[in-house]
């Protein structure tokens, strides 16, 4: 992910963060509010992943997006900052309205939903960066291949003209006897 994409997972959770507050302003109860949580959840697993991808980038994003990769990480970093106050906010409400149980069903409704967007999203995500890092080693491999081929066909072109311009002695059969 990249820094856009954290600002916009961030601007996700805390739009949907603002609605939870205002639903629990208003006397809603989880049910009412499961979409907005939802969503809220969605975005602090974006967030998270954001912040392992920048941990672990592939063989590309190391040689070629050097600093974007820390900047990545200091916004997914600050994000996930956010993201904590928001979510011990929400335990404090949560415990104050509807009891210590309601932020454990919290927890166990936030843990299905990264189990759902790591089978689906992320490893789409990893799919597709595993299949552009596979193209790039293509693409590098066809231009060495065809600079290696290119220097090879120079090579032997150049032998053949040097072949091909030096004297040619000729022995004539009665020169031998």
């Amino acid at each position: 992910m990249d820094p856009v994409t954290i600002s916009l997972a961030v601007g996700v959770a805390s739009k949907a963060f603002d609605a939870i507050k205002s639903g629990f302003a208003m006397g809603r109860d989880l049910e009412q509010m499961s979409g907005d949580i939802g969503r809220w959840m969605g975005a602090a697993s974006d967030v998270d992943q954001a912040e392992k991808q920048a941990k672990n980038p592939g063989v590309f994003g190391k040689v070629f997006g050097g600093g974007s990769i820390e900047a990545t990480a200091l916004q997914a970093y600050s994000a996930k900052k956010k993201l904590e106050e928001q979510r011990y906010e929400l335990k404090m409400f949560l415990n104050m309205t509807h009891g210590p149980q309601a932020y454990d069903e919290l927890l166990a409704m936030e843990g299905k939903i990264r189990k759902e967007r790591q089978e689906t999203v992320y490893k789409q995500q990893q799919l597709r960066k595993q299949i552009g890092e596979i193209i790039a080693w293509l693409i590098v491999v066809i231009v060495i291949g065809g600079f290696a081929f290119l220097l090879a066909s120079v090579w032997v072109s150049r032998a053949q003209a040097s072949i091909d311009t030096q004297p040619k002695t000729f022995i004539l059969r009665d020169e031998i006897e």
